[in-house]
């Protein structure tokens, strides 16, 4: 796929973390807000964050309130993330992808497009096939159900750019459980279902998923360096 978005050398390698146990989302947004913030002013380096959130959801910017179908069910945080609403929690692993676009090039379609080539990459080490559809946002896998083809979405993307660093990022479904999704309509979209690697009877971890995800950024975005995800500031 022809590259828009260059990797600058001199920017170095990606911080890469990975979080154990629940992230509470509140702490989450602080981290990004500060780390973004840093990225801006050349004190941090850019920063990948997988991790897990305790059941929740989340409205972007785009979200109606008529797509909250359970309201009371968990708990809902309105977010300054593009998109919709969508749902986090254990067995789904979100990745906080916090990149400098000054350096990069200026252009967040082609960050998108990049971010969507990520996920697809990923769900091939596991021979699932990915794709992308112009009307609707995320990943999607083709399955038989009911003897005829449907889509299912497996990847959310939600994202914020703000002063050309970005912030908030990509969920993939590993083995989350699905009847959450059932209390909103998912990215707005109602006349397709969500799947997870797990319903598709693929019994992945979530640390495989970490090695797949690792092994498809670099080959896009660049190297990475591992750190602790303990304490996590800037």
């Amino acid at each position: 796929m022809p590259s828009k978005l260059s990797i600058a050398k001199s920017s170095g390698a990606v911080d890469w973390a990975i979080s154990n146990g629940y992230v509470e989302y509140e702490h989450a947004l602080a981290v990004m807000a500060r780390r973004t913030e840093a990225i801006r002013e050349g004190r941090a380096k850019e920063l990948i964050w997988l991790l897990e959130h305790p059941p929740l959801y989340t409205a972007g910017t785009g979200a109606k309130e008529q797509d909250l179908l359970n309201p009371g069910s968990l708990p809902v945080y309105h977010t300054n993330r593009g998109g919709q609403f969508t749902y986090h929690g254990p067995g789904q692993r979100v990745a906080y992808v916090m990149l400098d676009l000054e350096t990069r090039g200026r252009d967040i379609r082609s960050l998108i497009t990049h971010l969507e080539k990520w996920l697809i990459d990923t769900l091939a080490d596991f021979n699932v096939i990915g794709e992308t559809r112009p009307d609707r946002v995320g990943i999607w896998v083709r399955r038989p159900s009911k003897g005829e083809m449907v889509e299912d979405k497996i990847a959310a993307i939600g994202l914020r750019v703000s002063r050309w660093v970005s912030s908030h990022g990509v969920a993939l479904n590993v083995d989350p459980d699905l009847s959450q999704f059932g209390g909103i309509v998912p990215c707005g979209i109602r006349d397709h279902g969500v799947t997870s690697l797990a319903d598709l009877g693929l019994p992945v971890t979530l640390y495989d998923v970490d090695v797949a995800l690792r092994r498809s950024f670099q080959q896009i975005f660049g190297p990475t360096r591992l750190i602790e995800a303990n304490g996590l500031e800037i």
